[in-house]
């Protein structure tokens, strides 16, 4: 299975030497593999470009990163680089360079075969034959990645549904890929309009680690990247906590919610049961479990909404202290009001699907 990674962006051609370091160092406390570095928009000579880059470059190296350049066949024109030979970039200590734009497939398969390692990047936001085109030039699988543009224009980032078919070209062929999320606090990207950086238009004014949490809840996403910096030091900390995995949502506890519904909340592995229904998400293994546990009624004579968690209390029957997650309003007396996901992540749920694991989390306070 394809380990799953969280990554960050920095720019040198706007930014200081010193302030990239204290940013890399910062994200390497918070599990942070990924450096991606755009170099679309340089302007200087090929020797003064290579030191600047490649300075913070070894430093992103020691601290384990694996760095990305962004590159563009103006770029390979601008520095005299042949795409037969990628030693520049090698000499850099890149891991290896994302081509922004498409060439005609047979070039792209041959780069795959550098005697360097670089692993060949193709940008995943076209919805185009694009990429079986490269495979059947017979590329070297392992070293084609896939990695989503970015958009800092608010309104052009990719809608869901085209971006889940774009992406689903590549992990037809289990490439490893990439997609950015945007931090709220960054204002520095490749050019100069900078309405955040993400890759999907839905997350672009949403938390963080809810930005994460869409993109990892897709599953076929594996590295989501930071696209502006410099993200605050709370957001990367609220980044490294999402669950890559599966789908960990945040609750806010009624007043009145006892010891045995919040151990059922927290302490079990929940899944959607197979045989599901459009009102509630059932979670029933809790109702094995606490079956001899009693569970007094509270918090339910009112009506259930969306995203509200529920347990049976005791006049439940078999039912009692199974947990569900409400989809459809409704009223039952027999259930128990505990809880409410966090308003940002309702619409997380059209991801539960049947038999889909996922954990409930007590959110953290503001």
């Amino acid at each position: 299975m394809t380990m799953r990674n969280i990554g960050l962006s920095i720019y040198p051609d706007h930014s200081s030497f010193d302030q990239n370091v204290a940013y890399l160092e910062l994200g390497h406390k918070y599990g942070f593999k990924r450096i991606f570095m755009s170099m679309l928009e340089v302007q200087e000579d090929s020797e003064k470009i290579k030191a600047k880059y490649q300075k913070i470059i070894d430093v992103g190296n020691k601290l384990d990163y694996q760095t990305f350049l962004d590159v563009s066949p103006k770029l390979f024109k601008k520095l005299n680089i042949s795409y037969q030979n990628l030693k520049w970039f090698a000499d850099m200590h890149v891991s290896g360079i994302r081509l922004d734009q498409s060439f005609d497939g047979a070039t792209e398969a041959l780069m795959s075969y550098n005697p360097y390692g670089l692993i060949i990047e193709l940008n995943m936001s076209n919805d185009v034959d694009y990429l079986n085109n490269i495979i059947s030039y017979q590329a070297n699988s392992p070293y084609i990645y896939g990695c989503h543009n970015f958009y800092p224009q608010k309104g052009t980032a990719l809608p869901y549904d085209f971006f889940i078919n774009c992406t689903k070209r590549f992990k037809k062929f289990n490439i490893h890929t990439a997609a950015f999320v945007s931090s709220a606090k960054g204002i520095m990207g490749p050019w100069n309009v900078t309405d955040g950086l993400p890759t999907l238009e839905r997350d672009r004014e949403l938390p963080i680690g809810i930005q994460a949490k869409d993109l990892f809840a897709t599953q076929l996403i594996d590295d989501v990247i930071i696209g502006n910096a410099y993200a605050s030091e709370e957001e990367l900390r609220s980044l490294s906590l999402v669950n890559r995995y599966q789908l960990a949502f945040n609750v806010r506890y009624v007043p009145d919610i006892n010891p045995i519904e919040k151990e059922i909340v927290e302490n079990t592995q929940h899944f959607r049961r197979g045989d599901m229904n459009n009102i509630v998400i059932r979670s029933t293994i809790p109702r094995v479990t606490y079956k001899q546990i009693s569970n007094p009624p509270h918090d339910n004579d009112g009506e259930f909404h969306k995203g509200d968690i529920l347990v049976g209390n005791d006049n439940f029957g078999i039912y009692k202290n199974e947990l569900q997650i409400v989809l459809k309003s409704h009223k039952e007396a027999r259930k128990n009001k505990v809880g409410h996901i966090d308003s940002h992540e309702l619409f997380l749920l059209d991801y539960i699907k049947p038999w889909t694991k996922f954990k409930l989390l007590m959110a953290k306070e503001n």
